[in-house]
Parts: C-alpha cells; sequence; structure tokens
C-alpha cells in the first residue's frame, strides 16, 4: 500500500471566521478522528495538503501525520473525507481517520487487466463485469492494485473469476469466489 508523509500543527482558532481567515492564509483546516478518543483539530499548508492529495487520489494511501504541537508526534491515518468549495474546486476542509496498522480493515482494491485476450485478437469483444475487489487485511498489505494477464482468454470460454485473481496471502478476498470478472464474447 502506498505510504505518504503529511506535517500539520494542532488548531487553536475556530469558527466560520477564523476559519475563512485561515484559508485566505493559505492554511487547510482538519480534524483527526481516532476511535471514540477526542478529535484534534489540525491545520496543514494548503499547496502541501493538494499535492499529497493528487497525489494519493482514488488509491488506498496510509498517511503518516506529523502533528506539531500534539503529545503523540506521529500518527497513521486514512483520508476519510476531503470537502472542496463546489465552484472553484478549494480544498475547505479535510476530515482523516486513525488507524491501527496491525488491525485489518476493508480495502477496495482497482482491477488492473493486462495484455490483450486471443479472443479478442480473433474478432471477440471482451466484456468486463468487474474492476474493483474487495479486500481485508492490514493495511500495509494490501496491494495498491491487482494486476490480472488476460492473454489466454478466448472466444466462449470460461473467462476469469475473483477466484482466479492473485489475492496476497496473508490478505482474505472478501468477495464470492465464483462471480465473473472477465469473459471474451
Amino acid at each position: 500500500m502506498l505510504q505518504v508523509n503529511m506535517e500539520s500543527t494542532v488548531r487553536t482558532v475556530f469558527g466560520k471566521g477564523p476559519m475563512r481567515q485561515l484559508r485566505m492564509r493559505e492554511i487547510t483546516p482538519a480534524i483527526l478522528y481516532s476511535g471514540g478518543a477526542e478529535p484534534v483539530p489540525l491545520q496543514l499548508d494548503t499547496a502541501k495538503l493538494f499535492k499529497n492529495l493528487l497525489f494519493i487520489q482514488r488509491r488506498n494511501a496510509v498517511v503518516t501525520l506529523q502533528i506539531e504541537g500534539d503529545s503523540k508526534e506521529k500518527r497513521n491515518v486514512l483520508v476519510q473525507e476531503i470537502q472542496k468549495e463546489p465552484v472553484s474546486g478549494e480544498l475547505v476542509h479535510v476530515d482523516f481517520l486513525e488507524i491501527d496498522l496491525q488491525k485489518a480493515l476493508k480495502f477496495s482494491v482497482p482491477i488492473e487487466y493486462v495484455g490483450t485476450a486471443k479472443g479478442v485478437d480473433l474478432g471477440g469483444e471482451l466484456q468486463v463485469f468487474k474492476d474493483i475487489i474487495h479486500l481485508r487485511g492490514c493495511p500495509l498489505d494490501i496491494p495498491d492494485v491487482i494486476k490480472v494477464d488476460i492473454t489466454r482468454l478466448e472466444q466462449g470460454g470460461t473467462g476469469l473469476t475473483y477466484g482466479d485473481l492473485p489475492v496476497p496471502e496473508n490478505v482474505e478476498m472478501l468477495e464470492k469466489s465464483g462471480v465473473l470478472c472477465v469473459i471474451v464474447h
């Protein structure tokens, strides 16, 4: 799984007016939720945050959040929600969720089909039914993408099911193994 480092500081101002002033100074307010503990208000440099969020966009990523002014200096988190201004697209607020790297969590992982199927070369049509797989495992054990070689698929063949996908041993697949993912007609 992808890992990214971000720096932040504890936020001491609250309310609509002070939040606007923060955003005018290129600082984005955020909050860190931590399984039942009191949420920690944060503030991050907007340019660096935006760059990091673009890098991890639509990917599973563990963020190591370095918090200046907090008793726990580094926390492993997931980006839970990103709020943007609807017209300009500017960052308004970000929610982080603290995680334990040793506990199993659910993740959606994209499936990437690699190669050209034999059946497609002979005039068939590739039909993709599933392009995401749901997995459970420790965050650092989850792959960024499941790559599947489809070159051996022929027309009218059986296709590939979830059970045919190369899932790492220490990760549990949450899908039914008999569900069809791709086939050539």
